[in-house]
């Protein structure tokens, strides 16, 4: 039956074609969800992308010393790096950011994301879901009160046979998990060091002494013996459905040629390696770009120690490059490959910095501390016009002064590139809905 829409989703006529039954005989709980269907299938985008690598900055990095620079601020706010300009007419990024500078052609730049949640466990929440905390959340609280974007894009998408949809290098952000989604949809973890000698993921290649058979066989037997009934659904509130759902996943895993191949890094020119720059940051990088290619819709490279309360200008005069040379390196490799059309590269963190130079009691060396109205997102692929600079900061970097967007923003802008609408209903346990979203506005300029 053809659904006749207007501007809410759903005509009368058709609320009179779904029949009352629909109400008497399912319930109200049916009905929302056929008209949920109804508007899905309306408003769901063409998907421009296929997949996210999400470079997570955890901390909040400074939006002065990478993208943002103030150089003619006072010099209690412009800090000690120089600017310098990209290959974008009039747009300068810190000195440190030299290749990255020489690339903005290629990708785009927001500096004017800005929202009011200034600890680590709400603004990651608020950025890493596009809906903010109900509650006051501490600084090093880990967060769930809504999947995040990893997960309901691997729930939305899927992925190859023998692959999880979600990955996350090398530890989980505090707010990636998958909430009312359930264990399926969490993401699977690899923390080993694809830049060490050897690098292997534990537990995904089958035990040394095993055959391919006898492995079966284990996995048999084991199935035989658990005929434990779970009287729970598939939420992660029962740790027995979780443990199932990870031992599914490290199975299918073992026994997924791709999977191996994915991340079998040691295939990669040490040219290519090198390029990456050879850390642990650049090979994490190179070892998302190999899932991508096998199909993998969504990864997480979280990448700590951005909290610079002090020795901000000495710890990054230290890191900045080889980071730079690494994020540049992807992007360039995914386009030469034909891959960046395909592929959006996104890095950011929770907020940014304090415009005010700062020295914490007791400390010697300057930082900076946190700040929740002005931050700087980098975006790139899946159509994202390369050298586009949205919005801007005031002159001292305090907030964001034009085309001021949100996390909302921001969000739906990722789920609309990989085709989901950002303004569908998700059902929890009890049947409650829930926005993916609750302001599903994308960022008109990436589009």
């Amino acid at each position: 039956m053809p659904f006749h829409t207007n501007c809410a989703g759903v005509s009368r006529r058709d609320c009179l074609q779904l029949g009352l039954g629909a109400f008497l005989g399912g319930g109200l709980l049916t009905a929302l969800r056929a008209r949920g269907v109804a508007a899905e299938a309306v408003n769901k985008p063409e998907a421009r992308a296929k997949a996210c690598i999400l470079i997570w900055l955890d901390g909040g990095p400074t939006h002065f010393e990478m993208f943002d620079p103030k150089p003619n601020a006072p010099e209690e706010y412009r800090g000690e790096f120089k600017a310098i300009p990209t290959a974008v007419p009039g747009v300068q990024f810190s000195e440190h950011m030299t290749k990255l500078a020489k690339g903005l052609d290629k990708f785009a730049m927001i500096r004017s994301i800005r929202h009011d949640q200034g600890n680590h466990g709400a603004g990651n929440h608020y950025m890493m879901t596009g809906a903010p905390p109900r509650i006051p959340v501490g600084c090093g609280a880990f967060v769930s009160f809504h999947p995040s974007m990893g997960s309901v894009v691997a729930s939305e998408k899927g992925a190859p046979v023998g692959l999880p949809a979600y990955f996350s290098l090398p530890s989980m952000t505090r707010s990636g998990g998958s909430n009312f989604l359930g264990a399926k949809y969490a993401p699977f973890v690899v923390g080993d060091d694809p830049n060490s000698r050897g690098f292997k993921v534990r537990d995904v290649a089958i035990p040394e002494g095993l055959t391919g058979e006898r492995f079966d066989d284990r996995a048999g037997v084991r199935s035989d013996v658990d005929t434990l009934k779970r009287v729970m659904d598939k939420a992660a509130a029962d740790p027995a459905v979780a443990l199932d759902e990870h031992y599914k996943q490290a199975y299918d895993l073992m026994n997924s040629k791709e999977a191996q191949a994915a991340f079998d890094i040691a295939r990669e020119p040490n040219k290519t390696r090198d390029r990456y720059a050879r850390n642990g940051f650049g090979q994490r990088l190179l070892l998302a770009r190999r899932l991508v290619e096998a199909g993998v819709p969504f990864v997480t490279v979280n990448d700590g120690g951005w909290d610079h309360h002090s020795d901000l200008f000495g710890a990054l005069r230290n890191r900045l490059p080889a980071w730079d040379q690494s994020v540049s390196a992807l992007i360039t490799d995914l386009e030469e490959r034909g891959m960046l059309d395909s592929t959006l590269v996104i890095a950011l963190g929770e907020f940014g910095r304090t415009p005010k130079i700062s020295t914490l009691s007791g400390q010697t060396k300057p930082g900076r501390d946190h700040w929740a109205n002005a931050m700087s997102v980098l975006f790139a692929g899946g159509g994202t016009p390369g050298g586009a600079v949205i919005g801007a900061t005031d002159k001292n970097g305090f907030a964001a002064v034009d085309r001021v967007l949100s996390p909302e923003n921001f969000v739906s802008t990722v789920y609309t590139k990989l085709g989901i609408d950002p303004g569908k209903i998700l059902y929890n346990q009890q049947g409650r809905p829930a926005h993916i979203v609750s302001e599903p506005t994308p960022i008109k300029e990436l589009m």
